[in-house]
């Protein structure tokens, strides 16, 4: 059971805006982490949600490289469709305490980690946000490049990296991310309620572009010559289970920034069942869609331009029709933007907000995110498969104990019972408060499973590798659980 949140006394305030009862410490809340008075997303606003999450140029990316693990088309397909099944129960999870008590993630995790240890998990959910946050940057700016290539041929020497190049991005590369960094805060800056419409419209009109895109390399490659088995190298036999774990596993991995914090969204729910609906759309069902699409795609690129292409963008630019290649990079860019704002602006920005609400308030915090964006170069994350499985393997290294953490101490600790009030003080009676505002117990929980994470990332295979996100979060899981009944918390 969840305490039902009261407003008494208080102003009323606007949808997407929270309520701050007298009693609340400056020190804990603002107008962005104080508990929603009125919750009105349903369920096509998060149905929109996961297609701007999924349908990006990252998304695809990422669901390409799996072809580089050896598999063939149709165990990429179900490889893809296991790993989002798995995404879309875990989210179901971590959506329910905060859509019934309507506050953020940094926020629910005081819960488990205490009113102040709450910061660590918001710090490290910021930062790995700020990383993906550049990378989707440097994703949808790589869109831009092809636009302003096929109008104007005479910047392909701005392109060049090697002779107009900085810190590994080339000039034409370092404006078109500076065009989608400035964007993106753009939209940002207008509010939720803005950002809500703009995902409304991102996801489906990719679909559209995709649908089109598919359809005409089918027709040039005729479905006769498409073959399936993309591999270089062909597995058979019980020797694909292995690898088609490993996939499973970055599936789940590359979701898991967004499903650690999906909480932050789910706040607005009108009812935990829109949220699981519109879950249910957008991942399951959505996904397989976006799968099929993918793999008919990159297997159709092989016919027609003699090489196996897993990269829209990419793909788009080797059309001869100026008019489509400037609409389907266009499509791709805006697509990109939508989820890198939901995914990596607003989590940042209530996660650096929880460390100080006073000082920085949800705006700022998605600016500092901005920045760091620019400073971590991006583009030399996701610079091939290899390096994409790595990068993932390292943020869900961290990630999976948050996440642990967060499930068990809510489902198993505190028997989904929350004190919506006592999130916000810093009285030593407070049932938050724990040892100074900490939890010794969710933070050791935490510790022990990224440093066994990390240690499987760095010392053990790359198949091993691949599993740190479900490593990390099943360490902390049972250590958060058994030191819990153990009494160890106050």
């Amino acid at each position: 059971m969840t305490d039902s949140i009261e407003h008494v006394g208080e102003r009323p305030a606007a949808a997407g805006h929270g309520i701050q009862k007298p009693g609340y410490d400056p020190r804990l809340t603002n107008e962005d982490l104080a508990p929603l008075e009125k919750q009105t997303w349903t369920s096509y606003n998060f149905f929109a949600f996961w297609m701007s999450d999924v349908h990006s140029v990252g998304g695809y990316v990422t669901a390409g490289s799996l072809f580089a693990l050896g598999l063939a088309a149709w165990q990429v397909l179900i490889a893809l469709l296991v790993g989002i099944t798995i995404v879309y129960f875990l989210c179901n999870l971590v959506a329910r305490p905060s859509q019934v008590s309507g506050v953020p993630y940094p926020v629910i995790s005081r819960v488990s980690f205490g009113v102040l240890g709450a910061n660590i998990p918001a710090i490290i959910r910021g930062l790995i946000a700020v990383a993906w946050y550049g990378i989707q940057t440097y994703l949808a700016s790589a869109s831009l490049v092809v636009v302003a290539l096929k109008l104007w041929p005479g910047l392909v020497s701005w392109a060049d990296n090697d002779t107009s190049g900085f810190a590994g991005l080339s000039l034409l590369g370092w404006i078109a991310f500076l065009v989608m960094w400035v964007a993106q805060a753009f939209v940002f800056w207008n509010g939720m309620e803005t950002i809500r419409k703009f995902i409304d419209f991102c996801g489906p009109a990719v679909y559209v572009v995709m649908f089109l895109l598919a359809g005409y390399l089918v027709v040039e490659a005729g479905w006769s010559n498409i073959d399936l088995n993309l591999a270089e190298v062909s597995i058979t036999g019980w020797a694909v289970v292995p690898v088609m774990l490993t996939a499973i596993a970055l599936v789940v991995s590359y979701f898991s920034g967004p499903m650690l914090n999906y909480g932050d969204f789910a706040r607005y729910g009108r009812s935990f069942a829109a949220v699981k609906k519109g879950n249910f759309l957008g991942l399951p069902i959505n996904f397989l869609a976006f799968a099929l699409l993918v793999v008919i795609t990159a297997a159709a690129t092989l016919p027609v331009f003699g090489e196996l292409i897993d990269d829209p963008v990419e793909t788009v630019a080797r059309l001869d029709n100026t008019f489509a290649v400037v609409l389907g990079a266009l499509t791709f860019m805006i697509a990109t933007i939508g989820i890198n704002i939901v995914a990596n602006f607003v989590s940042p920005a209530f996660d650096f907000s929880n460390v100080s609400p006073q000082r920085i308030s949800w705006r700022t915090g998605g600016m500092i995110a901005a920045i760091g964006s620019v400073l971590i170069t991006p583009w030399n994350l996701y610079s091939s498969p290899e390096v994409i499985h790595y990068t993932l393997d390292t943020l869900g290294a961290f990630i999976g104990p948050l996440y642990g953490v967060l499930i068990a101490d809510y489902y198993l600790v505190k028997k989904q019972r929350v004190v919506v009030d006592d999130l916000y003080t810093l009285r030593p009676d407070g049932r938050y408060h724990y040892s100074k505002g900490y939890n010794p117990v969710a933070i050791a929980a935490t510790a022990a499973g990224a440093v066994l994470a990390m240690a499987v990332v760095f010392f053990g295979s790359s198949d091993a590798a691949a599993f740190s996100w479900f490593i990390g979060c099943g360490v902390a899981f049972v250590l958060h659980w058994t030191l819990s009944r153990r009494g160890a918390t106050a």
